[in-house]
């Protein structure tokens, strides 16, 4: 008799429970349960079946004694878990393996992870259809409705909101960031075992599809398995340029409509307000560095920026003429049936004229279906406009091709078919005002030092010798993609490590010699300077430095042309990596506030471009709370924001995320524009004072034993895999800006890369307990306002739940581990007392401050996510470690260094985190 399936089909109803389950009912998390137990046994079959019973028990026996290990060793520090017996056996079983049968467990326990963080990821897709269905149940607080409800309690009126509404505007850049440790064909892997499992909620399902997905998920599993998930070789920056591409047919595509038609239903619902599509204002654009991003990766050049361009052409206007077929398909409509607009007769008689009805006839279209051939020329002209070089049929600019869906959508409007206009042009040309013919903008980014060096090439040998350098060839490019791409397709130069006015003011030496116009002109926006400001010093000198540039006749000019707006991105990263998490989130909510002040002295509108990484020690954490947690009364409307590397993943995989993500986005933009229920303009001084302190404190402790502390670099590279980072090939860029070995010419991706592989996650709370501490040992009132600020005060309050989240994930027993292969035993010991003691340190400070007994103990749902996580990470750990040793004592192999780079693969997917 066949087995039964393993994702039981007896008891339907109970299921439809789960599902349906409002968010109190206890029975939400059984269908996650049943995920991930189910994936579990699955994966277990393919590793017996593949690389038979002795791996298999090899896994279940670490898998059994480091469950044990943290069970015994829970609330007792690092020392008690550290000298266990389970430990002190798991590493024994660690250290006896081959290194092929360690690359195997590796493998195991990654793919596990794998497994897991697609069960989550659907639930989390689960648990957002369900909030649908229980309507009588408040919105989420980082809805959309949610916001509008808050709107509404506070006295903001319909007209008043919407008026709000249209300041917004949301620009997610995609950047390629080596942080994506996953191959692509690995993510199209993921994406179908993800579609299996939720075609599972499905109901009601047969035994026999039950088991009949369940075979696909098991084949899908075997195929990961005889999969090499580490990369043979590096990325090209080709290879990147396809997988930023990857997320609009994937997701996006399909998200924006259903976004706009939350906004449309939540203004319904809580105003009573009725809006058509084209009432609500464009609320989102996109934007890209991949293929632009010139700083420190010498792997982009002129080329790479072409292809980017003409990858992302050919990317919307070939899902325009899918949506064209689609429509075609879908409009049926007979002038024997409904009557057709005058003016769309005309423009297709036109088309007769100029392009013959030879297609038409071809397609076997009735001459009663004007608009089905109506459409077919307009995929003659789509067609056209795809290739490159001007053709006679293609669209010469956007505004022909959406004055030709307009025809389609208002002759049906017109003529009893308003439905059809709304169902099938409304969305698409939500699109093309979203997308243009060019998907998204691309930045050029290059460091300012290589503009210094370009224009002292100028000054010194003359123009014959700077048409070697790479900064002025890459400024003529981008005067001429930008007369073979519509002109907004490149619009930003960002500069990267500005600290002074100069570093701005060179662009404008640089676009003169070139013939590259800054100035925007006619539809070229032209060519904005983004300053980069992201070390401490050049954050605390930016309004200075933006009000020098400001006052310049030439720059003025230049503002007039954009309309008076000015870009300036804030560097998250490299402002943790130099000054420490306080001091860097302080120093950047001080230079937001200060340039939207300077900024309105000059007259100028500003918008803040964030350059967040995906993990808290690169200025990651949650997107809403972060909007929110920006100066009050000092945001425009407009932000853009960095979506790098695994977070592109996490976010933009299904169009239920994505437009979750996008959701929550723009309602935290709104929300921070209105403040319905928050703090108003000014509430902030009486925190600047303790903040203020706090951070010179956290700074100083930070610069001396991190920054400045000569130990360090050589315990980094030693107690943390940072070096193997390239046996991961997860980036085309290099890790290091020049060959400079020192602290400062490391990136901030492979800093935090390494601690958080380490489970020391050291640049996310390094500092912050030393100055709390510090701080509240002034007295009682300081411990109040302390209490005061986390109450109050967003910034606060998102700084120590992030600190929180990273604290949760590291993990000081591992970390111990690791800090044994430092070959120097007394710095080892010296730095390691000095981690522990403010790591414990920073602990204290957060549970008195928090009021709770453990860390993340008001988060649940996350807490147990990674507390049952982490006796899956450990023998990844372990193994890493081993290996790290091994390599160390001059076992340098390619099977070993293969090893290593699974061993990067499968902590980052433990951990959802790399960089």
């Amino acid at each position: 008799m066949a087995d039964a399936p393993l994702w039981n089909t007896d008891d339907q109803r109970s299921r439809l429970d789960e599902l349906t389950a409002s968010t109190d009912d206890r029975s939400k998390e059984k269908p996650l349960r049943r995920d991930v137990r189910s994936l579990g046994v699955l994966l277990g079959r393919v590793l017996v079946e593949q690389s038979g019973h002795q791996l298999f028990e090899v896994v279940e026996q670490l898998r059994r004694l480091l469950i044990t290990s943290r069970e015994q060793s829970a609330g007792q520090g690092p020392a008690a878990s550290f000298e266990n017996p389970q430990m002190i056996e798991a590493r024994r079983v660690v250290q006896q393996l081959e290194i092929g049968d360690a690359y195997l467990v590796t493998k195991a326990f990654a793919i596990y992870f794998e497994l897991t963080n697609l069960a989550e990821t659907n639930h989390r897709k689960r648990r957002r259809r369900a909030g649908n269905v229980h309507t009588d149940q408040p919105p989420l607080a980082g809805s959309f409705r949610g916001t509008l409800l808050r709107m509404r309690a506070a006295g903001i009126a319909a007209d008043e909101a919407m008026a709000s509404l249209r300041k917004v505007k949301v620009v997610p850049v995609f950047t390629a960031h080596p942080t994506e440790v996953a191959r692509r064909t690995v993510l199209f892997k993921r994406r179908r075992i993800a579609q299996h499992l939720e075609n599972l909620d499905r109901l009601p399902l047969s035994e026999a599809e039950a088991k009949a997905i369940e075979n696909l998920i098991l084949a899908e599993i075997t195929s990961l398995w005889q999969t090499d998930e580490v990369r043979v070789e590096k990325p090209l920056v080709s290879d990147e340029i396809r997988m930023g591409l990857d997320y609009y047919p994937m997701s996006i595509f399909d998200a924006l409509p259903r976004l706009y038609s939350e906004v449309i239903d939540s203004f319904r619902e809580v105003y009573e307000m009725e809006l058509e599509d084209e009432n609500v204002p464009e609320l989102l654009s996109f934007g890209s560095w991949i293929g632009g991003d010139r700083d420190g990766n010498p792997f982009v050049t002129a080329e790479s920026t072409r292809e980017a361009l003409q990858r992302a052409r050919n990317a919307i206007i070939t899902h325009y003429i899918s949506e064209v077929q689609r429509a075609i398909d879908r409009t049926s409509s007979s002038s024997g049936q409904v009557p057709v607009s005058d003016e769309l007769r005309s423009r297709l008689s036109e088309y007769s004229a100029r392009i013959g009805d030879e297609h038409s006839r071809l397609a076997r279209i009735s001459e009663t279906e004007l608009y089905r051939r109506f459409m077919n020329f307009v995929l003659i002209r789509l067609d056209h406009t795809r290739g490159e070089g001007e053709t006679a049929h293609a669209y010469s600019n956007l505004g022909e091709f959406e004055s030709d869906l307009l025809l389609l959508r208002d002759s049906l409007r017109a003529n009893s078919g308003h439905r059809l206009a709304d169902l099938i042009f409304s969305p698409l040309l939500r699109k093309v005002r979203t997308f243009d013919f060019q998907l998204s903008t691309l930045d050029i980014r290059q460091h300012a030092r290589l503009h210094s060096q370009a224009l002292n090439e100028l000054s010194s040998a003359g123009a014959s010798n700077s048409q070697k350098s790479e900064v002025t060839a890459t400024f003529k490019s981008i005067a001429n993609l930008k007369k073979t791409y519509p002109p907004g397709a490149i619009r930003n130069y960002v500069i990267s490590g500005v600290e002074s006015s100069e570093d701005i003011v060179s662009i404008l030496r640089l676009a003169e010699v070139t013939g590259v116009s800054l100035a925007a002109k006619g539809d070229d926006p032209g060519l904005m300077p983004v300053p980069l400001f992201e070390s401490i010093e050049s954050l605390r000198a930016s309004p200075q430095i933006m009000s020098s540039v400001w006052n310049r006749a030439d720059y003025r000019a230049l503002l007039n042309s954009w309309g008076s707006w000015q870009e300036v991105m804030l560097g998250y990263s490299d402002s943790n990596k130099d000054g420490g998490m306080l001091t860097s989130i302080w120093e950047l909510y001080k230079a937001h506030r200060e340039l939207h002040r300077v900024a309105r002295e000059h007259g100028v509108k500003l918008r803040i471009f964030h350059g967040r990484g995906g993990t808290v020690g690169r200025g990651g954490g949650p997107t809403h709370a972060a909007i929110l947690a920006q100066p009050v009364g000092e945001f425009s409307g407009e932000i853009r924001v960095t979506e790098q590397g695994e977070v592109l993943n996490w976010k933009y995989a299904d169009p239920v995320l994505a437009e979750w993500n996008l959701e929550i986005m723009i309602a935290a933009c709104l929300e921070a524009l209105t403040r319905p229920d928050g703090p108003k303009a000014g509430s902030d001084e009486k925190w600047n004072q303790a903040m203020e302190e706090m951070s010179l404190d956290a700074y100083g402790f930070y610069r001396k034993n991190i920054a400045e502390n000569p130990d360090v670099l050589e315990y980094f590279e030693q107690a943390t895999p940072v070096n193997e980072l390239e046996h991961a090939r997860i980036g085309s860029r290099p890790p290091r800006r020049s060959q400079a070995r020192g602290l400062e010419d490391l990136r901030a991706i492979p800093w935090v890369f390494g601690w958080m592989q380490s489970r020391h996650a050291v640049p996310a709370w390094f500092g912050v307990g030393y100055a709390l501490e510090r701080f509240a040992a002034q007295g009682s009132a300081q411990q109040q306002l302390l209490t005061s600020m986390r109450k109050e005060f967003p910034l606060f309050s998102d700084l120590i739940r992030n600190v929180e989240l990273a604290m949760a994930k590291a993990d000081l027993t591992i970390a111990r581990m690791y800090a044994e292969l430092v070959e120097d035993v007394e710095l080892r010991d010296r730095l390691w007392q000095v981690l522990v003691e403010e790591f414990e340190r920073t602990r204290r400070v957060i549970l008195s401050l928090t009021g709770e007994h453990a860390i993340l103990e008001d988060n649940a749902v996350l807490s147990r996510s990674i507390r049952l996580r982490n006796p899956y990470v450990d023998p990844i750990s372990l193994i890493q470690v081993d290996l790290l040793r091994r390599k160390r004592a001059g076992n340098g192999s390619d099977e070993l260094n293969y090893a290593l780079g699974a061993t990067i693969n499968g902590i980052a997917a433990g951990l959802h985190n790399t960089g």
